[in-house]
């Protein structure tokens, strides 16, 4: 089933003010989970959104907050998020670090007590489409099991790398498993087994069954042991930059809320130089001999462009669903 993108915007921000959102909030908040989808990232588009509407019925979102700045230093800023929409204090967050880095070069603001920011990749889009490289990641409840270890002691931090380009931006948006939870739970609910192995059965087997995973909670890390450093070494970055809560912390709150995030902007030169060495590196990397003559090399971020496109042409795929669930909210 297909949406148009306006028609799933609409529905959405109509939610949200009935839920005391301010009109521009929601109306940004909306605009963001459409896009989600519109992109393809549909786990944190419509997907998500029923349990957005849940945290904030619990009191875990606040939609009338706003950042407080707390420490600065130079290039460097601290913030609350005040439990604010996640969404609204990740692009703040952005904007404020490319307004650090147009005078400074380089912008990094850490927060603390925020919220789910759904689509990590969002701010690596914001960032690159201002004409800078951006970095983010944040941290979040712990649903991964170390190399070596059988219970999930690590979150699966979010990574996004973005660097802007003319042709389309390049955008890594990578979760720290194999898979990410909600894609576990997309393939769970169509009942299709995983592409490859994404982590471990009650048996302590590795398995392409998403429920088997799902129920075990020994979620794969990307690379084994390197995926597991790197998602301990994020979750340190996050905390101590920010001075906000660690995995162990949000953990133990019971619900992934009060997480901590960092957004860094970099402002490249601007030569045909450095457009020149990007088409380079990209040109090198996609003569590389395919697998599968179907199926071409592709940098981070160009099939977004292709899913972008289809679903701005024919309309955004929406779970029949999940789609009736929001409209009855």
């Amino acid at each position: 089933m297909r949406i148009p993108f306006e028609k799933l915007k609409a529905e959405f921000k109509r939610v949200l003010i009935t839920l005391d959102f301010p009109t521009d909030k929601a109306d940004l908040c909306a605009r963001i989970f459409a896009e989600n989808s519109r992109d393809g990232v549909y786990t944190h588009g419509l997907n998500r959104f029923p349990t957005f509407v849940k945290y904030i019925k619990q009191g875990v979102i606040k939609p009338n907050t706003e950042p407080t700045l707390l420490n600065s230093f130079g290039a460097l800023e601290q913030w609350d998020g005040n439990l604010a929409p996640g969404i609204i204090n990740a692009l703040f967050c952005m904007n404020r670090a490319i307004e650090l880095a147009t005078t400074q070069g380089i912008g990094c603001v850490a927060i603390r007590n925020t919220n789910h920011w759904m689509r990590g990749g969002t701010y690596g889009w914001q960032a690159a489409d201002a004409g800078f490289i951006g970095i983010n990641f944040t941290n979040t409840t712990a649903n991964v099991a170390p190399w070596g270890g059988t219970t999930p002691t690590l979150g699966n931090n979010p990574l996004v790398i973005a660097v802007p380009r003319k042709e389309g931006h390049v955008v890594l948006d990578m979760a720290i498993s194999q898979f990410s939870i909600g894609k576990l739970h997309q393939y769970q609910s169509y009942g299709n087994q995983l592409p490859i192995p994404g982590g471990y059965n009650d048996r302590g087997e590795l398995s392409t069954d998403a429920g088997a995973i799902l129920n075990s909670k020994r979620v794969l890390p990307i690379g084994f042991w390197k995926g597991s450093g790197l998602s301990l070494v994020l979750d340190m970055l996050a905390s101590v930059l920010s001075q906000g809560k660690s995995t162990k912390q949000i953990t133990e709150d019971g619900l992934e809320w009060g997480v901590s995030q960092v957004f860094i902007a970099i402002k490249p030169q601007s030569t045909r130089q450095t457009e020149d060495l990007v088409e380079d590196i990209l040109s090198f990397t996609k003569s590389s001999k395919q697998v599968n003559t179907d199926k071409p090399v592709a940098y981070p971020g160009e099939s977004t462009l292709k899913t972008r496109q289809k679903n701005i042409e024919q309309g955004v795929l929406v779970d029949e669903k999940i789609w009736a669930e929001v409209q009855a909210l």
